[in-house]
């Protein structure tokens, strides 16, 4: 009797293991997964009923089937419906709606999505999801007008344009350019309006620049700026490297640059400082220039700018510098500000007040201040010898804040005077000029004010 007893013990725990070896494997083995198919639309919730959706499904044992249909208030209207032979992990899909959606006059509609899995889950029927995505119609493209700009732009000049734009579901707004740089905008005046300074490389053959806004549902309006190009010629500088200044300052600064650590050549000390060590020091100045505040403004008040009494010009905005030595090219840069020079360690005084952004050593350029001026103006002063401000100050007109000097790349005392329009070096020249900021920035925003009252 033991041994039967034994024996009916011992084929219960055989029976109960399999049973616990059943259950684990339907519930480890994928194909008994039981996670339900994921379905997403990248959406904001609007919908133009032009721009397709994008539909991705997902599941990890594979999709076997799926359905989309539209609900809205005439009934529910059928896509897609397929039944796929190899079932698939992920399946991306470009919903359109059908005509007889988009002639509808209809405020709002529902996406629904049913998919199912592969998987052997719920007595071999697979795991099943449905999910409704519900979207506002909107068709309407946003309201975009043009209320004042300057008449021209010069190639490395600068401009200035105001505009309207409005939309119930507004989302973007924003200036293209020919050359892929977006400039942004800042409201101006009253709601709906818009301001923004524009700047043309000295680097780019052409300019075009296109306002565009987009609403939430993907309708897009677009308005080109309708400027007169001046094309200007800068300068070409051949310039044959000596020696003298190899083994001397470029020397000097090849000791201050980790880029040059271990770099013995003199022509390769040049070449690296030269390119890499500027693209460097610019790329940090583009960074902090291009930043534009998005509070409200009514106006915008520039005086001339001549940040150094009786100075001399020594360099030029927008000389072509191409290196050689002893005949052969090695390198070449752009001189994107002008040089003045007066007396040694002269007293640097803006005639703009602003908020100091940037107070530091950069490479090249030396001690070098920023002044943020607003609207996306900033000015640069290079080589400065001492700084008598710091990052966050505020200035005013005249304020005292540096001396010029040699720090950095500079063979003499001088300033390094640089402005820059949302991070693009422009012509100083223009804005130390008082007609050309009357002409082109004053009258223009004062036109556009007088506009903008009569609305």
């Amino acid at each position: 009797m033991a041994r039967k007893k034994n024996s009916f013990s011992l084929g219960v725990i055989f029976i109960f293991g399999l049973l616990i070896a059943g259950g684990s494997y339907l519930y480890t083995s994928e194909l008994f997964e039981r996670e339900v198919p994921t379905l997403s639309i990248k959406n904001s919730g609007y919908w133009n009923l032009k721009k397709p959706l994008d539909l991705v499904i997902k599941d990890n044992s594979g999709i076997v089937s799926y359905k989309v249909s539209i609900l809205n208030d005439n009934g529910k209207e059928e896509l897609l419906n397929e039944k796929l032979e190899v079932p698939e992990k992920t399946i991306k899909l470009k919903l359109k709606a059908p005509r007889t959606i988009r002639s509808l006059k209809t405020d709002s509609l529902t996406v629904v999505v049913e998919a199912k899995d592969m998987s052997k889950w719920n007595f071999f029927a697979g795991n099943k999801t449905v999910k409704k995505f519900k979207f506002i119609v909107d068709k309407k493209r946003p309201e975009l007008t043009i209320i004042n700009n300057s008449y021209k732009i010069s190639k490395g000049g600068s401009a200035l344009v105001i505009f309207k734009a409005k939309d119930d579901n507004l989302d973007k707004i924003y200036i293209q350019t020919n050359y892929n740089k977006v400039f942004k905008v800042q409201p101006f005046y009253k709601d709906g309006y818009y301001i923004s300074l524009l700047a043309w490389p000295i680097v780019e053959r052409n300019f075009k620049a296109t306002i565009v806004v987009e609403d939430l549902a993907g309708n897009i309006s677009k308005s080109y700026i309708p400027l007169y190009l001046k094309m200007k010629e800068y300068r070409v500088s051949n310039i044959n490297l000596s020696d003298k200044f190899l083994k001397g300052k470029i020397a000097d600064l090849a000791e201050e640059f980790d880029e040059t650590q271990g770099v013995d050549d003199s022509i390769e000390q040049f070449k690296i400082i030269n390119e890499d060590v500027r693209a460097k020091n610019e790329k940090l100045i583009h960074e902090i220039t291009s930043k534009l505040s998005d509070e409200m403004i009514s106006d915008f008040k520039i005086k001339k700018m001549y940040p150094l009494k009786n100075a001399q010009v020594v360099a030029r905005f927008g000389d072509h510098r191409k290196y050689s030595y002893n005949g052969k090219y090695i390198s070449e840069s752009y001189h994107l500000g002008l040089d003045l020079a007066s007396n040694s360690l002269a007293s640097i005084k803006p005639q703009n007040g602003g908020v100091v952004v940037f107070s530091d050593y950069n490479g090249l350029y030396g001690n070098m201040p920023i002044i943020d001026h607003g609207l996306g103006l900033y000015t640069l002063y290079g080589h400065c010898s001492s700084v008598s401000v710091q990052s966050g100050d505020e200035v005013v007109a005249k304020d005292s804040i540096a001396n010029t000097g040699k720090s950095g790349y500079a063979m003499g005392d001088h300033l390094h005077f640089g402005v820059l329009v949302q991070g693009i070096e422009v012509r100083p020249q223009e804005w130390m000029d008082k007609r050309w900021i009357k002409l082109n920035i004053t009258n223009i925003i004062k036109e556009a004010k007088k506009t903008i009252d009569r609305i």
